[in-house]
């Protein structure tokens, strides 16, 4: 029985639209669903009208064009404008895999993919799902329990029990995580940021302060000898008191805060393993070690002490806080991961680079020495290559100390081409990270801008016997990879 047979011809209309082909045509891809179309006891198995002599499918019509036309082209192109999703679960119904999807279309269907990805990235970051009105408790509004265990779903590091069965310290549990960890959840979450916000420029104000010599007098201690009352004077530096009360109240604050994240938290595995975490816990400590070792008088606790106040640098790292209030710094955070090839791409390209240039100004600065130099290095700074790795840097980065320079015409020549070569090998991975921060900035504008949704419609599983699905698909005699899908129907 040819294509051209009467009989051979089937048709299906799929969400009101009717598609013609042979039956020949749905056998070239067997155990999907529309090569079970083919067989010739099909119309007991899916919704066939006899009347007009058709098959029902309620799907989405323009996609299974493009599935349709798989069958008679043997390529599979994905429509641009169709989301990914739809067109990644129509493939799943019919029955195809997705890597059957072309070469030229494959990036198109994955932007889906990366984009979702991006989104969950973003999961718990802040979005317009407050609420503004508080209730008499001062914390949140009760509301519905769904509300909250969704907003707890998000703002938290793991699930918690179900909101209408849990009890009153899981209410007040999400309410405090909620006020400590999403400053747009409510008005009082928005004034605990803003004092956190506060207390954090105070406390990075302060340690610049400290290191500047107004406020840090030279005394002159006295030192007595226990063992022979002789006395020592030593000359040494003392921040001003005031100072040091500043940031024993910023630390109070942080202390207070951190506490009662990791009392309210959800999941406290995955908060201990949060960097932002660990850099609050690191900024706070050194304090408190240096207020207990102070009034300690021997060599050792001194020490100790002279330690901690060098690593007081590790305060700055509370700049990084700043990641809970502003997203474009959290933007910032995920480019650079997203865009770790291409800064390792950068670095390679760089070591290549100095390598071969350090070497070049090397030789390229002997031309022209003066015969009497043994070392030929006499006229020149560069007297070995290792030192050419220095210049080769500067010189790629295009800044250009100055405190390297060639001083022959064939030196010149050659930093010329390492200042060319610099600018080209900076240019190529730039696009790519300049890409990746607007894709995670306008995801993130996106996610926080996303209206709250109240009652989402979620509709039912299929089931069996729907005149929309196979009603044996169990029964079918072909089997095959893309046949799993349709198992579970």
């Amino acid at each position: 029985m040819g294509q051209g047979d009467e009989k051979d011809r089937v048709v299906i209309n799929v969400g009101g639209i009717r598609h013609q082909t042979y039956r020949s045509t749905l056998r070239t891809l067997p155990g999907t669903r529309l090569a079970w179309l083919a067989e010739p006891d099909a119309h007991s198995h899916f919704d066939y009208d006899a009347q007009i002599d058709e098959f029902f499918f309620d799907r989405h019509p323009g996609v299974f064009a493009h599935i349709l036309n798989y069958y008679r082209t043997g390529k599979l192109h994905c429509p641009a404008d169709v989301c990914g999703p739809l067109y990644e679960e129509e493939l799943a119904f019919w029955g195809i895999d997705e890597t059957d999807v072309e070469p030229c279309c494959w990036m198109t269907y994955r932007q889906h993919r990366e984009a979702e990805e991006a989104l969950d990235s973003f999961g718990g970051g802040p979005t317009e799902m407050g609420n503004d009105e508080m209730d008499t408790e001062g914390l949140g509004d009760p509301g519905d329990g769904d509300e909250e265990l969704e907003m707890t779903k998000r703002l938290a590091l793991g699930d918690l029990p179900d909101a209408k069965g849990a009890g009153l310290w899981q209410r007040w549990q999400r309410r405090v995580w909620a006020l400590f960890e999403d400053p747009y959840s409510s008005k009082y979450a928005r004034w605990v940021a803003f004092a956190s916000l506060f207390f954090i420029l105070v406390s990075i104000t302060t340690f610049c302060l400290e290191t500047h010599e107004a406020f840090n007098p030279i005394i002159n201690r006295t030192y007595i000898n226990p063992e022979d009352n002789s006395s020592r004077f030593h000359l040494e530096t003392e921040t001003v008191v005031y100072l040091t009360y500043i940031e024993g109240v910023c630390v109070v604050w942080f202390t207070f805060e951190f506490l009662m994240r990791v009392t309210f938290c959800p999941d406290k595995k995955k908060f201990i393993k949060n960097t932002l975490n660990i850099i609050d816990f690191v900024a706070i400590l050194p304090f408190y070690l240096e207020v207990g070792l102070s009034g300690l008088s021997s060599s050792e606790a001194k020490d100790v002490l002279g330690f901690l106040r060098v690593v007081r640098f590790v305060r700055i790292l509370r700049i990084f806080k700043l990641t809970r209030h502003f997203v474009g710094l959290r933007v910032l955070g995920h480019t650079l991961r997203a865009s770790t090839n291409e800064f390792l791409l950068l670095i390679i390209f760089l070591a290549l680079g100095v390598l071969i240039f350090a070497t070049m100004i090397y030789y390229a600065e002997r031309i022209g020495a003066n015969p009497n130099d043994p070392r030929a290095s006499e006229h020149t700074h560069f007297k070995n290559i290792p030192i050419g790795f220095w210049w080769a840097v500067v010189t790629m980065t295009t800044l250009g100390y100055g405190d390297m320079y060639p001083q022959t015409w064939s030196g010149m020549l050659v930093g010329a081409l390492c200042a060319l070569a610099g600018v080209l090998t900076i240019a190529m991975p730039v696009p790519v990270i300049v890409n990746n921060f607007g894709m995670y900035y306008s995801l993130a504008m996106a996610k926080q801008k996303l209206p709250k949704k109240k009652n989402k419609h979620i509709p039912r599983a299929p089931q069996l016997g729907s005149p929309n699905y196979c009603k044996s698909a169990m029964n079918s005699p072909h089997h095959s990879p893309q046949s799993d899908h349709l198992m579970s129907f």
